[in-house]
């Protein structure tokens, strides 16, 4: 008797997918910011919301959820109805990084990418009365100063940044553990440390406005959005790399014909103009076309857990 009412529920929901398809969206969409208001995802995640929504015929509502690196949010993700009424906005640290958490979700199977948005440069930046302009007088002046330059620790990235510094120029830092990049670009700010790994959007409003000085792009090629800034291997240390990317992500089980949906949102929206410039203010490079599709995204996370897995789990990285 179960096995029959079981085959005519599939039965039913086959009969009915392409309907309910069909009618998506009916309702508001909630889009999840696994970060508090204000940062550079929140930033992103609400000029997305506005475009998407006017394409789709609905509200794309943003919800911060902050926590434990980002993972309280996606975890909420992972446990939402696959209907596409609930995505979130992924990045390094909440797809990639969050490996370091013990989770109750799988980071390579538990979502469907729905594509990526943009590759976003991760900036080294320094106090500005730091006896250094670049990387190379940096590591110059590490040398002389072993230990004793005071680098933020606010997330994964960073620390997984720091590390990759020491390795690769042979020098040693102070880590200095924060909760988060506000409180730690204020202590910067007032000097009272000296390093600090950040993605455009975060600390370029500041590198303008004097207040701190650009040392690198760690990104293998010069930003489109911020092509003054030159990248490690322009600057003697070549593979001081960090990943900056932000893609939207819904629950496994999405039906396909709703990820399209919101696919064709997202790329309506990247293709917008004003987003465009927006994105060029916050250091944010919009993503190649072939990247914005669920498989472009698909292929590149993986490809990223395939890079830095290894490395966070060699140097041991826990969250705190």
């Amino acid at each position: 008797m179960r096995t029959v009412i079981a085959a005519l529920t599939l039965t039913l929901f086959a009969l009915l997918a392409p309907a309910y398809a069909d009618s998506f969206p009916s309702r508001p969409i909630t889009l999840i910011v696994p970060f508090p208001p204000g940062g550079s995802t929140d930033v992103a995640a609400r000029i997305m919301a506005d475009k998407m929504g006017a394409a789709l015929g609905q509200p794309v509502i943003v919800e911060n959820v902050g926590g434990a690196g980002g993972s309280i949010g996606v975890g909420r993700l992972a446990r939402a109805t696959p209907d596409g009424y609930t995505i979130d906005i992924g990045q390094w640290d909440t797809h990639v990084g969050s490996i370091i958490y013990n989770l109750t979700y799988d980071l390579q199977t538990d979502f469907a990418p729905i594509g990526l948005i943009s590759n976003n440069p991760q900036l080294l930046v320094a106090r500005k009365a730091m006896p250094a302009d670049d990387l190379q007088t940096l590591v110059a002046w590490m040398n002389v100063h072993p230990g004793e330059a005071k680098f933020v620790n606010q997330n994964a990235a960073a620390q997984v940044s720091g590390l990759l510094l020491q390795q690769l120029t042979h020098t040693q830092v102070l880590f200095i553990p924060y909760r988060g990049a506000g409180p730690a670009m204020t202590d910067l700010i007032s000097g009272q440390v000296d390093l600090l790994v950040g993605q455009g959007a975060v600390t370029l409003p500041q590198v303008r406005a004097g207040t701190i000085k650009a040392i690198v792009n760690m990104s293998p090629k010069r930003s489109v959005s911020i092509p003054d800034i030159p990248t490690s291997d322009e600057s003697g240390v070549p593979g001081l790399y960090m990943s900056g990317w932000f893609g939207l992500f819904a629950p496994k089980g999405t039906p396909a014909d709703v990820i399209a949906k919101l696919n064709a949102a997202a790329v309506q929206a990247l293709a917008d103009a004003n987003v465009r410039a927006r994105f060029a203010e916050l250091g944010l490079d919009v993503a190649a076309r072939e990247q914005q599709t669920p498989e472009g995204l698909a292929a590149f996370n993986q490809a990223e857990i395939g890079k830095w897995w290894p490395i966070i789990k060699a140097a041991g990285i826990r969250g705190e």
